[in-house]
């Protein structure tokens, strides 16, 4: 009854929002929270390039993928806006900072949560796009900095590995390109599982809210005005 009642009051409170910004808009938000998906979610650590970083971010908004958690252990996590162009705000950044070594906690975060930890890296005899699978339940690919790859620590825990086979005198492809690749890649793969992929009605609400709240410049004051009339109703 308590998450019953919880549900219908968030959905006033969206209905309410909702009023505020243009129909145009509003209808693009209800069209494209039903392409969003947490199946799939993304983790990069100590990342340090504020385009690649920025890059992924808009990456993960293209295609559908709602969480992207960021383990600052060296490097301080800072978005370019020229490159995310607002995907910062459509998305959900989930900080590991508060640890002398963030990622063994970012992961059990996500492990309690019932992801597998999918490395990727070129230098295992992991799985490739092809034959990944995403059958076997929800998944988050982890990706290194741009100059010494993931740390030992991620390597040593991860339950799986995952590379991208390539034929050329490079070894290896840009954060940004390889992140790219394994979302378009795997987002098509997860979508043609019979899985079930798409977000809970309650994680819909959820994250309609953000989108409302995000695209209003004093929503605070709008949500104050809004508790005041229901409590005089």
């Amino acid at each position: 009854m308590g998450n019953l009642q919880k549900s219908d009051e968030t959905s006033e409170l969206i209905d309410y929002l909702a009023q505020f910004v243009t129909p145009e808009r509003w209808a693009k938000f209800q069209n494209i929270i039903l392409d969003r998906s947490r199946y799939m979610t993304i983790i990069l650590e100590d990342i340090f390039q504020p385009h690649n970083a920025s890059a992924v971010l808009r990456t993960s908004d293209c295609f559908g993928v709602q969480d992207v958690h960021i383990i600052e252990n060296r490097n301080k996590y800072r978005v370019n806006p020229d490159v995310a162009l607002g995907a910062a705000q459509w998305i959900n950044l989930i900080r590991h900072d508060s640890a002398e070594n963030n990622t063994l906690p970012c992961f059990e975060h996500l492990k309690h949560k019932g992801y597998r930890i999918v490395a990727t890296t070129l230098h295992t005899n992991g799985y490739t796009l092809e034959n990944f699978p995403v059958e076997k339940g929800p998944f988050a690919l982890l990706f290194g900095n741009e100059l010494e790859g993931l740390s030992e620590t991620a390597l040593q825990h991860a339950d799986e590995y995952l590379k991208i086979p390539m034929v050329g005198f490079t070894e290896s492809l840009n954060i940004s390109v390889s992140a790219g690749i394994c979302m378009h890649y795997l987002s098509m793969k997860i979508r043609q599982s019979g899985k079930a992929w798409e977000l809970t009605e309650s994680e819909k609400q959820e994250i309609l809210l953000l989108w409302l709240r995000n695209s209003l410049k004093n929503p605070e004051l709008i949500e104050k005005r809004y508790f005041s009339e229901r409590v005089k109703k």
